[in-house]
């Protein structure tokens, strides 16, 4: 079955975003797709499988990108659990169009892939932003729950650090309702890495 094109590339607000697929290794406590199915002009972000390459270019092909500035590798997964079909859909993007992309990340692509993708990934893309999400490890594990365990808040770092050696255009989020107290101590984090920290409004 052809996922629709609409379940692959959805507007909101004023960027397009790519939906590769709904696997992910994380279960947060704030997200979004624990609450709604969709969000933005997206009538339902569940892919009933992952789209390959050939679904996703044919999405492409449907999609007038003319108007936007910037196309976002995010949806309801972690896009890095498609990393091929990422790289291959970004390559072709930038040939057919030439806009701008960004990849949000949870950071956890290293041990998702077993193997470092930072320099391929940052090689296809122009941006990379980075789930931080908290600061410190334990309270990073009970907010995120990964399934990779208490080693994935340093490997989220680590994955920071190894992008930031490829491109200067990355950054770390967080999510506002954090609280005051935990942005500031992410912030801290941010500066000793030498990346910049967006702190990001909750929607839901």
């Amino acid at each position: 079955m052809t996922a629709p094109n609409e379940e692959i590339i959805y507007i909101y607000k004023d960027k397009v975003y790519l939906n590769i697929t709904n696997k992910c290794p994380c279960a947060c406590t704030f997200c979004i797709r624990s609450q709604k199915n969709a969000i933005g002009n997206a009538s339902n972000l569940w892919l009933d499988h992952n789209p390959s390459f050939e679904e996703v270019k044919q999405a492409v092909d449907k999609f007038d990108f003319s108007g936007f500035d910037e196309a976002v590798f995010c949806g309801y997964g972690e896009p890095v659990n498609s990393f091929d079909v990422l790289v291959q859909t970004a390559k072709y993007l930038k040939e057919k169009t030439g806009i701008k992309l960004r990849v949000n990340t949870n950071g956890l692509g290293n041990l998702i892939n077993k193997r470092d993708i930072s320099k391929e990934l940052c090689d296809c893309v122009d941006s990379v932003s980075i789930s931080l999400n908290c600061s410190d490890k334990e309270k990073y594990f009970e907010t995120v729950r990964p399934k990779f365990g208490i080693v994935s808040y340093d490997a989220m770092l680590d994955f920071a650090k190894k992008c930031k050696a490829h491109t200067n255009s990355v950054m770390l989020s967080v999510v506002d309702v954090i609280g005051e107290e935990e942005v500031a101590k992410c912030q801290q984090i941010a500066d000793n890495l030498g990346i910049f920290l967006k702190v990001r409004k909750f929607s839901n």
